[in-house]
């Protein structure tokens, strides 16, 4: 009888009986299957297990003698909380798709045998080797075999990947010998338990060995209120729509053509419009990808933000533009010198430049080596962004007019191809397809016959790009510039802009006497950038800012600003760093204060005390100006 009817049945049968007393309502949640629609109820039947324990046992044991490591760190953690609570494991699946269970129930002739006992079952890698086991059972009687209908979980089957590939279980195949154990498994954090765990009982088992040296879990990707992507939800993001682009209206029409409740199709088409109200604009393939990477930190969920991704293919744009103009910049005549070295004439820019070229390629090493993508991303953003094109492809452009002299051109050329031609391949993991395109259009050196950017070899740290007192020097320069660009946007200056930068040491004048051009070509509107050792050279009617306590920025505002909302300007700046410089005095002129503070806090605090009394000598030169134009 069907399950329902039997019920009633039961129910009469008692009636009949007398045995009947009384019906009462049992609270509970009824699980109901989603497609179906049938009540689901778990009925009891034999299954088979596996003892994990001695599994487990070998498994921590090996982790911790450093047999393979799993990162992020806290990935570990999990992996030993999931060890230490390991049951049994129970392999059986009543499903119609798998791996037949191995084992085979022995019908001996004349015996009554009950498959609920696991005794008259045996298990063989193939029939023949469970007909060998079942002779002996059988002891010379006539027998037949039945195999399990059940299959194997997927989990135990996913279990054997490692080494089933690889010829197991032959394991003196070339393949097995060769390529196993693997050196790097990448998987989500959320199958480390289901999958991974599974492995290497499995293989330690099996094999004898963990089947791979580190296992590296990447995040989980949530859409951008934090919620777990579900096709049950309606806010799964496809990664096509993302690379090609789609519109509103076929992301409704993808919800109507599922399975969805119409109730949550409602739901999902108005969380789509709060969140993709323009669709999904077209990213492309590398984009997408660096988006990934610069997201994943430590394992963590990444709540994916399509404005993000959209940003990072301006940022390809940017690429691709700067590449564009770079070429225009290495005419037709142009070769590279078959040595990526420096000649040791490149200029203060181009020395700085290869510099952080090389803490580029350090940095991108180091961070890929610990798996650390989003730093490894935000050293390859932060160069081809803030140092490359913002700085040195802007300075550069002088240097390579037709004006320019030949050896000068020719170092800055040299040096910009070195650039793009690193550059790009430090870029290529995580944007493998704008990066070939671009690299195939760069001329090679003598004898470099590379054909494709992937097998060409990557950057990595290169002593002779080592220029630390050019990056040093340049810092300076380039932290005077940024200052003079805020001086000038809090006077509102957009044009016509004259700077004058006071020094005070030989070593600074001649520093800065050498990268006026530089200064004027990255300070937007500026017109002249002045280099003086007196204050009485800087003309009346300037605002400044101190850089050090021995580099001041002076802008000429005359005529341009409200002198009496300057002078309430400089007054306040003035009560404040006044105030500050009493804080670092007192704290300075307390009897231990060398005794009990350390030197670093010490030097510090001098610093501080320097800039600040520069700061105020600064800021009463302004007042002063601004007072006599009153």
């Amino acid at each position: 009888m069907k399950r329902f009817h039997a019920r009633v049945a039961v129910v009469k049968a008692l009636k009949d009986a007398g045995l009947y007393i009384e019906t009462k309502d049992n609270p509970m949640q009824i699980p109901i299957c989603s497609k179906s629609g049938d009540v689901v109820e778990p009925v009891l039947k034999p299954q088979w297990w596996v003892n994990c324990q001695p599994l487990q046992e070998e498994a921590v044991k090996r982790t911790r003698a450093g047999e393979f490591v799993i990162n992020p760190k806290q990935s570990e953690n999990e992996w030993y909380r999931w060890l230490d609570g390991l049951q049994d494991w129970c392999i059986s699946r009543q499903l119609w798709w798998g791996h037949r269970c191995p084992a085979y129930f022995v019908n001996i002739e004349g015996a009554d045998l009950d498959k609920k006992d696991g005794a008259n079952w045996v298990v063989g890698r193939t029939l023949e080797e469970a007909t060998e086991r079942a002779k002996v059972m059988a002891g010379g009687k006539k027998f037949t075999l039945e195999q399990d209908e059940d299959v194997l979980d997927t989990w135990f089957s996913s279990g054997l990947w490692p080494f089933s590939i690889m010829g197991w279980p032959d394991n003196t195949s070339p393949d097995f010998q060769t390529f196993y154990p693997s050196s790097l498994l990448e998987t989500g954090w959320d199958i480390l338990f289901f999958w991974v765990a599974r492995m290497v009982l499995l293989g330690i088992r099996l094999t004898g060995k963990v089947p791979f040296k580190e296992v590296f879990c990447h995040a989980m990707i949530r859409d951008a209120h934090g919620r777990k992507m579900s096709k049950s939800l309606g806010n799964v993001i496809d990664p096509i729509d993302v690379i090609e682009g789609v519109a509103l209206e076929t992301l409704h029409n993808q919800l109507r053509e599922g399975n969805l409740d119409e109730k949550e199709i409602i739901k999902a088409i108005a969380g789509q419009k709060k969140d993709f109200p323009k669709g999904i604009p077209q990213c492309g393939t590398d984009a997408l990808r660096f988006a990934l990477c610069a997201y994943s930190s430590g394992g963590r969920d990444i709540n994916l933000e399509i404005l993000r991704v959209e940003g990072y293919r301006k940022f390809c744009n940017k690429i691709f533009n700067a590449t564009k103009f770079a070429m225009l910049k290495l005419d037709e005549s142009f070769v590279p010198e078959p040595s990526a070295k420096p000649t040791g004439k490149e200029s203060l820019v181009e020395q700085w430049i290869l510099h952080k070229l090389n803490v580029a390629a350090t940095e991108l090493n180091t961070h890929l080596a610990e798996r650390n993508f989003m730093s490894a991303t935000t050293s390859a953003y932060n160069f081809w962004l803030y140092e490359l094109c913002d700085v040195y492809i802007e300075v550069m452009k002088p240097m390579t007019d037709e004006a320019a002299p030949m050896e000068t051109r020719r170092s800055a050329q040299q040096t910009l191809y070195t650039c793009l031609d690193h550059g790009l391949r430090l870029l290529h993991p995580f944007m493998p397809f704008v990066t070939e395109e671009l690299w195939q259009r760069l001329p090679r050196r003598p004898n470099d016959s590379t054909p494709s950017i992937m097998v060409s070899s990557f950057p990595v740290f290169d002593k002779a790009y080592v220029f630390e007192s050019a990056d040093q020097q340049f810092n300076l320069v380039f932290n005077a510039l940024k200052t003079g660009r805020s001086l000038a946007a809090s006077y509102n200056l957009q044009s016509d802009i004259q700077l004058f930068l006071h020094v005070q040491t030989d070593e600074e004048a001649a520093l800065f006497e050498s990268q006026v051009s530089t200064i004027v070509a990255l300070t937007k509107g500026c017109k002249s950038a002045k280099v003086v050792r007196d204050l009485k050279d800087i003309p009346e009617g300037c605002g400044g800012t101190v850089v050090t306590p021995t580099i001041a920025v002076h802008a000429l505002v005359r005529g341009l600003v409200d002198l009496d909302v300057e002078i309430g300007k400089c007054d306040k700046k003035l009560d404040l760093a006044r105030l500050n410089l009493q804080k670092i005095v007192k704290l300075e002129s307390q009897p231990d204060y060398e005794e009990t503070v350390p030197e670093n806090v010490r030097l510090t605090n001098s610093e501080k005390r320097k800039t600040i009394e520069a700061e105020i000598s600064t800021l009463e030169l302004s007042k002063s100006m601004f007072v006599k134009l009153q």
